[in-house]
């Protein structure tokens, strides 16, 4: 039996013992029993109960919606016991993820705009500093507003360089390369958030630079993948592209994963094709899934792995085995992804090895 220092010691994340005995207070812990000298006494029951509250909470659920949950769990044994609840939080997590990107787009559409827009830019911003703040700034534009920032965009081409230059993160600490890959997977999806959530292994612009200068097989698991690539700059540089499914009745994710499994022939035609090769993958999770297996189980090793493909469980997941692969990688986290941005990957740094061949920023800190 644990003390109720030992039970939050046990837990950790921050949890203290007047928090517990809060959870007592509210019904979310059920009472403890006591020792002779009237200490709380805690089992390894509590402290699994304990990690779920602390679990449930730090993914968003009000303590309110947590004790419903574990009294639903504790009523049925059943795993679509909690699902209702799930919904729910995921629902509510999703309003407030439209209000912020809501904000997010007003905000973008001032601070993304170039020197050419400043004149108009700079009387929205002089109107906005009578506001509280800069969320209800955004968010109360008028159209009024809008109409007299738009007028100035028709008098000359938008300069996508600036606008990421105040959108973008820090980007300093990262290879030149690297800060290319990630500008044009922005431009390319409109999405400056995605930034934060791109992953390069260590190695990717490396083992990119020397494959591609190798002349080696690029590999799309769609024809839209393939056809996307830049097959100009591809045979310049001496490589060969090939698809796996090469299926051209394929138009999106669900085709793709379903084309995929019901003719063994596809599954059977991915392992030759492994070695040397870098893989382009933007649409079907499952073919991500079946060659991180095969690199993990047979110990082929590819140059590069794109794995972008799209999907809201399986592509995740997908991209989590990818990452704790030990093989060059370049993926973004999540349900983010596609066969447009997984080509534009490969198509920049094809472009960067032709305009920069002696380019080493990828080396530095190494």
């Amino acid at each position: 039996m644990l003390t109720i220092k030992q039970l939050t010691q046990a837990v950790g994340q921050g949890i203290t013992p007047r928090m517990v005995r809060h959870y007592h207070q509210i019904g979310l812990l059920p009472s403890p029993t006591r020792s002779n000298s009237n200490y709380r006494l805690y089992s390894e029951a509590d402290v699994q109960c304990l990690r779920r509250i602390v679990a449930l909470k730090q993914q968003g659920f009000q303590l309110s919606h947590i004790g419903q949950m574990l009294s639903d769990q504790a009523a049925s044994n059943r795993a679509d016991a909690l699902l209702p609840q799930f919904q729910k939080q995921y629902q509510t997590v999703l309003q407030q993820l439209i209000k912020l990107r809501q904000t997010a787009m007003a905000l973008e559409g001032l601070l993304g705009r170039d020197r050419a827009c400043q004149s108009t830019q700079a009387a929205a911003i002089a109107q906005l500093r009578l506001l509280e703040t800069e969320t209800q700034a955004a968010q109360s534009i008028s159209e009024a507003l809008w109409a007299h920032l738009d007028a100035a965009t028709a008098d000359h081409p938008e300069n996508f360089s600036e606008a990421l230059q105040c959108l973008l993160p820090d980007l300093s600490q990262r290879p030149e390369i690297e800060v290319d890959v990630l500008s044009h997977l922005v431009l390319a999806c409109g999405d400056v958030s995605l930034a934060a959530f791109a992953k390069f292994s260590s190695d990717a612009i490396k083992a990119a630079r020397e494959s591609l200068q190798a002349s080696c097989t690029v590999v799309g698991d769609v024809p839209a993948v393939t056809n996307t690539l830049d097959q100009t700059r591809l045979t310049h540089l001496g490589c060969r592209w090939t698809t796996l499914i090469d299926n051209p009745h394929i138009h999106d994710a669900a085709d793709a994963e379903h084309t995929f499994w019901q003719k063994p022939d596809w599954q059977d035609r991915l392992m030759p094709l492994i070695e040397g090769n870098i893989w382009v993958i933007g649409y079907a999770p499952s073919v991500l899934m079946k060659l991180c297996a095969a690199i993990a189980q047979h110990e082929h090793r590819p140059a590069l792995i794109i794995g972008l493909p799209i999907g809201f469980s399986h592509a995740p997941a997908a991209k989590r085995q990818l990452m704790q692969l030990d093989v060059p990688y370049i993926t973004v986290e999540g349900t983010l992804g596609g066969g447009l941005l997984a080509a534009v990957v490969l198509n920049r740094l094809a472009a960067s090895l032709i305009e920069k061949p002696d380019c080493h920023c990828y080396l530095q800190g190494k």
